[in-house]
């Protein structure tokens, strides 16, 4: 199921116009999240606004915005007050210059979207845009209001639709002046560098992003799946502190020694996987579940007896590298 999307109105680029939605191209609901619990209940937390004097809660038709002065100081402003500011880019996104991707600094960028024709109607005009500005391989800069403030997006062609940046205003980026003038000037010497691009040498590779894993997220769902079963859970050990390098030239050798060694280990795991890959070909691949990884165990067998079987397993299961948690069934059988 698609999001709804967070903008509707229309793009413009002077006289061309067509109505557009706008949706999020991020999102954060796959990751585990928490809720907050009494210890002693194992009861929710719940919050309530209440009054900061009289500690009684306040409805929400009897909340409205101010901006604070003083101590005890408010300047009162309401809804209809802000509606009045209502800006043309509330309902329009107008194209107001093109400028090169190189130049927007990457501390300027807050988040991406993805920018739609909406309906059927506009996609004509959808197209002229999408591809004037794709010949002219620059960034179209325009402003938009979201959640009663104005940004300025950034749109560039990405594949048959529109990518959309929010960019931060210049007061919201910080100086990076008074943050490295105690940085000290050191000269490095030519070996040392030529040391260091050979470590980088080692390390290049194409930017995979499938290739990556949220360890830490697999690390609550492994802690979770432990307590679930009843099984103890044991903490590690701290990573211990390199310290400071004292010859940094030694450092950079055994740097690349290690690098060396660990290339043609790597080379061959590749090998190991095509190879795989190989006699797999044929097999007729699994289709993957939609949705946040399934985390709950199911304790099988019933009763004291099934739970006791099932934590044998797990320990057993437990030195190897830990896998993906176990989806149910019935999640299974809807994504298949």
């Amino acid at each position: 199921m698609a999001p709804r999307a967070n903008w509707k109105g229309f793009l413009r680029l002077s006289l061309v116009t067509c109505p557009v939605a706008l949706y999020p191209a991020t999102s954060d609901t796959e990751k585990v999240s928490f809720n907050q619990i009494n210890r002693k209940t194992g009861h929710r937390i719940k919050y309530a606004k209440v009054d900061a004097d009289t500690g009684e809660e306040v409805a929400n038709d009897d909340i409205m915005k101010g901006y604070k002065v003083d101590t005890d100081t408010y300047i009162e402003v309401t809804k209809d007050e802000l509606d009045e500011l209502a800006l043309e880019s509330t309902r329009t996104i107008e194209i107001d210059e093109f400028v090169p991707r190189a130049d927007i600094d990457s501390r300027y960028v807050i988040r991406p979207y993805y920018l739609v024709p909406d309906g059927k109607v506009g996609h004509d005009a959808f197209a002229v845009i999408r591809e004037t500005i794709r010949n002219m391989d620059k960034v179209a800069i325009g402003r938009v209001v979201l959640t009663n403030r104005e940004h300025i997006i950034a749109l560039e062609p990405l594949d048959k639709g529109l990518m959309g940046t929010l960019l931060r205003y210049p007061y919201e980026v910080r100086s990076e002046t008074e943050y490295f003038e105690d940085i000290q000037d050191v000269k490095i010497t030519k070996d040392m560098l030529d040391l260091a691009k050979h470590i980088v040498e080692q390390k290049s590779g194409s930017f995979e992003p499938e290739q990556f894993e949220d360890r830490y997220e697999q690390a609550l769902i492994d802690l979770i799946n432990q307590k679930r079963n009843g099984l103890s859970t044991t903490a590690k050990a701290a990573p211990k502190a390199t310290g400071n390098v004292i010859n940094l030239m030694d450092a950079l050798k055994r740097s690349l020694a290690s690098e060396k060694q660990a290339t043609p280990a790597a080379k061959a795991q590749e090998k190991g996987q095509e190879k795989g890959q190989e006699k797999t070909k044929g097999k007729k691949p699994k289709k993957a579940a939609a949705g946040q990884r399934e985390m709950l165990l199911p304790i099988s067998g019933g009763g004291k007896r099934g739970a006791k079987e099932t934590a044998k397993e797990t320990v057993k299961e437990a030195p190897k590298k830990a896998e993906k948690p176990a989806r149910s069934a019935a999640r299974t059988k809807k994504a298949g």
